[in-house]
């Protein structure tokens, strides 16, 4: 689960940590008590979205301007207009592609005068299964850029879960940074917070970039964004209550609503299948043959026929859908079980397109006949080889 930047600064000032004053805005008109409440003389006005790459964005509307989604403001007048510009306004960035986000929400933030600009970043390594902070000069930067073209500017190092955050790993990253005095200081009690943090409220990434230094000297969080472990949220209700579902898409919140392992892809082939790795070699398989999946689905190992039902209109709700492939192995799911699910599911919903279904093992030969006796127009398929080739074909055949 993510959230967006004013809530991940309001979270983290919960424990102490530097971020600049802000107001989140909902509509244009409480752009200018917002401004006047900060008190200026600079502002910043942001998009948020649950996207990167805000400030380099481009809105589809002309009337939006061309300034992207980050704005500098040095009045109450431009923070005013640029609030009318970008409220409801589409956003394109380079994560949100081509189709962009429609920006629904502002932060209007202090200006900061800004010295030095890093990065730092924390993370669940799960090589070895402990949080790994991630360190760079290169503030503003995209990391992964950084990181391929100059590897020797990024600097990482884990905690050892026994000992929690120590002082060594606050002064190796005021080093990294070349951070000395005060401000060395001032990293160290930040790292110390962000892992307190980090640990506290069950995150699985926490990025700040860029972290910057002010010519005031004061270490300041000026850009923060966060997910969150999804199987520690029971845990964490205070955090659930900040989850905007106009972010997310509509099929993969339905399919959290059923315990799905769901994601929204850009493909033609609409897969379900159990167990992920299957569901990775399923949607290899299609791509081998010259078409994309239109999602990940993973309905698991003990899927109800209810469940299997849940998932199928999930799948048939995608426009984009031309065809689909089921593809279950049957361990501790059962095949009969997945065919009760398809066959409830096309009654309720209908079949329009072409329909593969590959079963094998627990309950087969049940499975089977259900499916042989329902009086679906669906093409068994041996193996996982020749279920590829017959969705592939039949998609093809349609179009």
């Amino acid at each position: 689960m993510n959230i967006h930047e004013y809530q991940a600064k309001a979270l983290l000032r919960e424990f102490g940590v530097p971020v600049s004053r802000g107001v989140a805005v909902l509509q244009a008109s409480e752009a200018e008590a917002a401004a006047k409440t900060l008190g200026g003389p600079v502002w910043v006005v942001k998009s948020q979205i649950h996207a990167g790459g805000r400030g380099k964005g481009k809105f589809k509307e002309a009337s939006a301007g061309d300034k992207g989604g980050v704005r500098l403001a040095r009045s109450v007048d431009e923070v005013k207009a640029f609030a009318g510009q970008m409220l409801g306004a589409t956003l394109v960035t380079a994560q949100t592609g081509p189709a962009g986000k429609q920006v629904n929400r502002l932060y209007i933030e202090e200006g900061s005068d800004i010295d030095k600009e890093f990065y730092l970043s924390a993370l669940v390594d799960r090589e070895t299964s402990r949080i790994s902070f991630v360190v760079s000069t290169e503030g503003g930067m995209n990391i992964e850029e950084v990181a391929h073209k100059t590897p020797e500017k990024i600097v990482t190092f884990s905690v050892d879960p026994a000992t929690g955050v120590m002082s060594h790993h606050g002064r190796t990253v005021a080093k990294a940074l070349g951070l000395r005095g005060d401000l060395g200081k001032q990293a160290e009690k930040l790292v110390t917070q962000l892992y307190d943090a980090f640990i506290a409220r069950d995150m699985a990434m926490l990025e700040i970039n860029p972290l910057v230094v002010t010519k005031q000297g004061e270490l300041r969080v000026l850009d923060a964004k966060i997910s969150f472990d999804s199987n520690a949220l029971y845990r964490q209700s205070d955090v659930i209550a900040l989850r905007d579902e106009s972010e997310e898409d509509a099929k993969e919140i339905e399919a959290s609503k059923f315990d799905l392992s769901y994601v929204a892809l850009d493909g033609q082939i609409g897969c379900m299948v159990n167990g992920a790795g299957l569901a990775m070699a399923t949607m290899d398989i299609i791509k081998l043959y010259g078409m994309a999946p239109a999602n990940f689905l993973d309905v698991g190992g003990g899927a109800t026929k209810e469940k299997v039902a849940a998932a199928f209109k999930i799948i048939t709700a995608d426009p984009n859908v031309k065809g689909i492939l089921i593809n279950i192995f049957g361990g501790i799911m059962k095949c009969d079980v997945i065919a009760d699910g398809v066959v409830a599911a096309v009654k309720q919903v209908g079949l329009n397109v072409p329909l593969v279904v590959r079963l094998e093992g627990t309950n087969v030969d049940a499975g089977k006949k259900i499916i042989r006796e329902s009086g679906l127009n669906v093409l068994p398929a041996d193996d996982l080889d020749d279920a590829a080739q017959k969705i592939v074909k039949a998609v093809k055949e349609v179009a």
